[in-house]
C-alpha cells in the first residue's frame, strides 16, 4: 500500500519534469558561451570537496572518541 501511495505522489513530479524539458535556459547558454560556466563548476567542486574532507575528519574524530570510551 505504501509503494502505491508513494508512486502516486511522485507521478505528478515526474510528469512535470518532462514537461519542462523543451525550454531553453538563457542564463546557462550565456555562461556557457562566455566560458564562465567552468568557473561555476570549479567553485561547486571545491565546495563539495571541502565539505567531504570536513565530514571525513569529523568521522575520524568521532571514531577515535568512541574507541576511547
Amino acid at each position: 500500500m505504501k509503494k502505491i501511495l508513494f508512486s502516486a505522489l511522485l507521478l505528478p513530479a515526474y510528469v512535470s519534469a518532462f514537461a519542462q524539458q523543451n525550454q531553453q535556459v538563457e542564463m546557462a547558454d550565456a555562461m556557457r558561451s562566455s566560458g564562465k560556466i567552468y568557473v561555476v563548476i570549479a567553485i561547486v567542486v571545491i565546495i563539495f570537496t571541502g565539505l567531504a574532507i570536513y565530514l571525513f575528519s569529523i568521522d575520524r574524530r568521532l571514531k577515535k572518541i568512541e574507541k576511547e570510551k
